[in-house]
């Protein structure tokens, strides 16, 4: 390549790996001889750190790749509520960031001839100013790789809307973390139904339990919780449900849970004994700083389901601990290591690099 090959990585959800994506990739394009540098032009998965707030994904793909540049210029606009409240009250000029993300861009692009940037948490992001994902993929010129999740045959209207807008710049799609059975039926039938609406699939990456929710250990230190019973297994929280209504319609609610955490108040023993007694609950967070009885501690550890105590009130509880799991496990090397090896077995990567 003598120009820089510019991907970017979007998708049309939050939580569907697109940060693992990218960093993998450009692992992979350094397997291939290239140099390969990263960007994320909105940072959205922000946290407080020595009163600035900071994006964690530049930092993984800093360690990945080895890159050099800082942080401000890897992400150049930090995507936050305060930012958007002053966007929407005229307090920014959407030119003048288009040109503060492009002179970012263009100072990490002369250093690799292949550049991967990360998209928002979906695609339409970033529209109060002016910078939205198709708006990135024009002023970056670079070509579109599209992260989708697929739950049911619905999602093909949402890749095929998000084909639409990117048009000619769409390099390809690529499902990630799908269920066994919900891969057959997208193998079966939706790439060639997308394929002969000239939306090229280029893989479909099979769920992985290591990439998955978070570890309850990982989660109680997130949301700031005590753990009453220690977890005995190595399981991941990926949903969560609220223990708001009785003891017999929770327990039939709770039953078709999968790797859940019930989240309901300290003192709500019924609920808690309902939420023990399902099998795809792994964890109970209680809130209110109630104690709960040692009937139900004990019952909690003769099941091992593990219990975190959390001072904080049940809805500021959800969205915290919601927060955790959106961002996905810690991401790490290991992480970006899994993915890659994902991608090496179920993605065309020649097909993305080459066209």
């Amino acid at each position: 390549m003598t120009e820089t090959d510019t991907i970017l990585v979007c998708s049309l959800a939050e939580s569907t790996g697109k940060t693992a994506i990218a960093v993998a990739l450009g692992r992979a394009s350094k397997e291939r001889g290239e140099s390969a540098g990263y960007m994320k032009p909105k940072g959205t998965r922000l946290r407080s750190v020595v009163g600035k707030t900071l994006d964690e994904d530049p930092k993984l793909a800093m360690s990945v790749l080895g890159l050099e540049a800082d942080l401000e210029t890897l992400e150049p606009v930090v995507y936050s509520p305060t930012f958007v409240e002053g966007a929407i009250a005229g307090r920014a000029d959407p030119a003048e960031i288009r040109e503060r993300v492009r002179e970012a861009f263009e100072t990490l692009a002369a250093d690799h001839n292949r550049m991967l940037v990360e998209g928002g948490g979906r695609i339409d992001l970033g529209g109060v100013i002016e910078l939205t994902d198709v708006d990135l993929a024009e002023l970056l010129d670079a070509r579109v790789l599209l992260v989708a999740g697929y739950d049911d045959v619905y999602d093909l209207d949402s890749v095929l809307a998000a084909a639409e807008r990117f048009g000619d710049r769409l390099a390809g799609v690529c499902f990630n973390a799908v269920e066994s059975p919900d891969r057959s039926r997208l193998d079966t039938d939706g790439i060639s139904f997308l394929e002969s609406r000239d939306v090229p699939v280029l893989g479909i990456v099979p769920r992985n339990e290591t990439l998955a929710g978070v570890t309850v250990e990982e989660l109680a230190a997130e949301i700031g919780g005590d753990l009453l019973v220690e977890p005995t297994e190595d399981h991941t929280i990926e949903r969560f449900s609220v223990g708001a209504m009785g003891p017999d319609s929770a327990l039939r609610h709770f039953r078709r849970l999968q790797n859940a955490a019930v989240v309901t108040g300290g003192d709500r023993s019924e609920i808690q004994t309902a939420a023990l007694e399902a099998p795809g609950v792994r964890c109970l967070i209680l809130t209110g700083g109630h104690r709960p009885s040692g009937a139900v501690l004990g019952a909690a550890s003769e099941a091992s389901v593990p219990v975190i105590a959390v001072r904080t009130d049940t809805l500021t509880t959800v969205e915290r601990a919601e927060s955790v799991v959106r961002g996905g496990r810690s991401r790490d090397e290991a992480t970006v290591e899994r993915m890659h090896d994902l991608l090496v077995d179920h993605v065309d990567l020649d097909r993305l690099f080459e066209s």
